[in-house]
C-alpha cells in the first residue's frame, strides 16, 4: 500500500498544482493577443446580453467602452503601440516554459517558484505605481493586484510541498570541486 504523503505522492500533488498554475499563465498570457476583438466582443455585451452588469456597474461598463474605443483607435491609426501588449503575452508564455524545470526536479528548481513568488509580488507596487500615471481607475489596479494575490497562492502551496519533498527525498551525491591552491 502506498503512502499517501510519501515522495512519490508529493511529487505528483506538485506536478497538479503546477499545470494548474502554467495552464492559467499561459491562457492569461494568449488571451493578450487578440485585446481588440476580445474588448469589442465584451462592450458589445455589456449592451446585449450583459446588460444587467452594466446597469449593476455602470463604471465598470464605461471603462471597457472606453479602453475598446482606445484599442480600436490604436489598432487603427497606430498599430505598433498593440506590439507591446504582444511582447507582454510572449512574456506569460517564456515564464510558464520556465515552470517545466520545476516540473522534472521540483528541488532543485524551486528558485523558479520564488522567481514566480517575487514576481507576483511585485505586481502589486506596480499597479499602485503605474496605474495613476496610466490613468488607470483604482478599482481596476485593485483587479490587477489580484493577479499577483491569486497567483501567488498557488506557488506558496507550491513552495511548502517542495520542501517537504526536499525533507524526505535524499539528496543526490554531487561531485567535490577542488578550490584553487
Amino acid at each position: 500500500m502506498s503512502d499517501s504523503n510519501g515522495p512519490r505522492a508529493l511529487l505528483t500533488r506538485i506536478r497538479v498544482w503546477l499545470v494548474v498554475f502554467v495552464v492559467c499563465l499561459v491562457l492569461s498570457g494568449v488571451t493578450a493577443f487578440p485585446l481588440v476583438t476580445e474588448l469589442r466582443i465584451l462592450d458589445s455585451s455589456l449592451d446585449g446580453w450583459a446588460a444587467p452588469v452594466a446597469d449593476l456597474l455602470p463604471g465598470l461598463a464605461e471603462w471597457i467602452e472606453r479602453v475598446r474605443g482606445g484599442l480600436a483607435t490604436a489598432d487603427a491609426q497606430a498599430p505598433y503601440l498593440l506590439y507591446g501588449t504582444d511582447w507582454l503575452a510572449f512574456a506569460h508564455l517564456v515564464i510558464a516554459v520556465a515552470f517545466y524545470g520545476v516540473y522534472r526536479d521540483p528541488v532543485r528548481n524551486i528558485w523558479v517558484v520564488e522567481f514566480g513568488m517575487i514576481a507576483c509580488v511585485g505586481i502589486v507596487p506596480l499597479a499602485l505605481i503605474c496605474g495613476p500615471i496610466r490613468g488607470i481607475p483604482f478599482w481596476w489596479s485593485v483587479i490587477d493586484m489580484s493577479f499577483g494575490v491569486i497567483g501567488i497562492l498557488p506557488l506558496l502551496h507550491v513552495r511548502r510541498m517542495i520542501k517537504r519533498l526536499e525533507a524526505v527525498t535524499p539528496a543526490p551525491v554531487r561531485a567535490v570541486v577542488p578550490s584553487a591552491p
